[in-house]
């Protein structure tokens, strides 16, 4: 028992508002040994910053309760001057992609490894309580495949494609879900499944989900623009996520740049950037453009169909391309000038297409003033998002576990 608990019984029981030195040093020893990659008990010692002895109590204590794998043999963590392992079945998480028209769930262990997924339509379904549903029967199923018992499961986390409010955990609104307006997702979720649950922006998701364990792993000042029917962005500025005083920061897609309509937003419309390079504005500029289409289902092409055909000789998908590409690093310019990252990481259908990638660096290549970022394509691709609401869920289920070991004694 630490000092500061034993004085404290002579006046009666502790209060639990007081958090000792050793409680402190288990949780801050966890937290370290989950976020950061770390090759020996050595490099453990100098992150933490604890003495020999006070780190080996610590993880001792750790392994007592289950949040650390016990060595077999008896030695002492001291002794045996091993890195500790996380153990990755004490709890569990479960992530949410809700999209326009699908919903996948992704179950994880301790360590953020997905160990199953499972998808649906949402078509039929779209209603916030029919999503819902939805997600309690995708867990349930992956629950039984994976053997992991309910009471195991932390945290849960969702990607919603709109502004939501990820203080109070409210969908503000949607075009891509009829009827969504002010929903109370995070309420809804932790109603139907028994267990903490936190609500994000999907685009946000994604940046998280890149910053974790994709192409901006480490970096601290990044923009993740995701392109794609529409077009968003998730920022990071000194490495913490940007929200905006109303929850908007990101909606580029109302941007109004060189080459785009000047118009006012609507939410209930596509925005001025993304009506002319979003998936349909790029369609659009293909369909009225003048000149021969491509024999067959030329009509019908995607934007990267589109983009692919411009690589072929096509002129008129050349036009398209160029197009898109000058529009896309007029934006890329001006958020550059604006929040200076060092990287853009582009996502979505659209946005990791290689042609528009190459073309738009083209285009960048003379603007080195303010800054010249770097462009890459996602690493992630379309399990950004879900990444994204693993690492969200394991955030809270951190905090959760603090808080259980803050009410035990070392």
């Amino acid at each position: 028992m630490s000092n500061s608990v034993a004085k404290s019984s002579k006046l009666g029981p502790p209060s639990r508002n007081h958090v000792s030195r050793s409680e402190q040093d288990a949780c801050r020893v966890l937290r370290v040994l989950r976020r950061q990659e770390l090759r020996s008990w050595q490099q453990l010692e100098s992150t933490v910053g604890l003495s020999p002895q006070r780190l080996a109590s610590s993880v001792a204590f750790l392994e007592r309760q289950g949040l650390l794998r016990s060595r077999k043999n008896g030695a002492s963590p001291l002794a045996q001057k091993r890195l500790p392992e996380i153990n990755s079945t004490y709890g569990h998480v479960v992530a949410v992609d809700i999209g326009g028209s699908n919903l996948r769930v992704g179950l994880a262990d301790l360590t953020g490894s997905v160990l199953a997924k499972w998808a649906a339509t949402t078509k039929a379904t779209s209603s916030p309580e029919g999503v819902v549903a939805q997600i309690r029967k995708g867990i349930g199923e992956l629950l039984q495949q994976t053997r992991v018992p309910r009471s195991s499961l932390l945290a849960v986390a969702a990607g919603a494609p709109g502004v939501t409010n990820h203080s109070e955990g409210i969908v503000f609104a949607t075009s891509y879900l009829k009827g969504w307006r002010n929903v109370p997702l995070a309420g809804l979720l932790q109603k139907e499944l028994g267990v903490p649950a936190f609500v994000e922006n999907d685009v946000r998701l994604a940046a998280i989900g890149e910053r974790w364990t994709g192409a901006a792993r480490g970096i601290a000042d990044f923009v993740f623009l995701a392109i794609g029917t529409g077009i968003a962005a998730g920022i990071f500025v000194n490495g913490q996520l940007v929200r905006g005083s109303e929850w908007v920061a990101g909606e580029v897609g109302y941007m109004i740049v060189p080459g785009t309509p000047e118009h006012p937003a609507n939410p209930s419309e596509p925005g001025s950037l993304e009506s002319v390079i979003g998936g349909e504005g790029i369609r659009h500029q293909w369909l009225t453009s003048s000149g021969p289409k491509p024999s067959g289902n030329g009509r019908d092409l995607t934007a990267t169909g589109i983009f692919y055909h411009a690589l072929a000789g096509n002129q008129q998908a050349r036009e398209v391309l160029d197009r898109t590409a000058h529009i896309l690093a007029c934006t890329i310019h001006n958020l550059s000038s604006v929040l200076n990252p060092s990287l853009f990481v582009l996502g979505g259908g659209v946005g990791m297409n290689g042609p528009l990638i190459a073309a738009t660096e083209r285009i960048l290549e003379p603007y080195t003033q303010p800054s010249h970022p770097k462009l890459i394509a996602s690493e992630l691709g379309q399990d950004a998002q879900l990444l994204g609401a693993v690492r969200l869920a394991l955030d809270a289920a951190e905090s959760s576990i603090d808080r259980t070991l803050t009410k035990s004694t070392i």
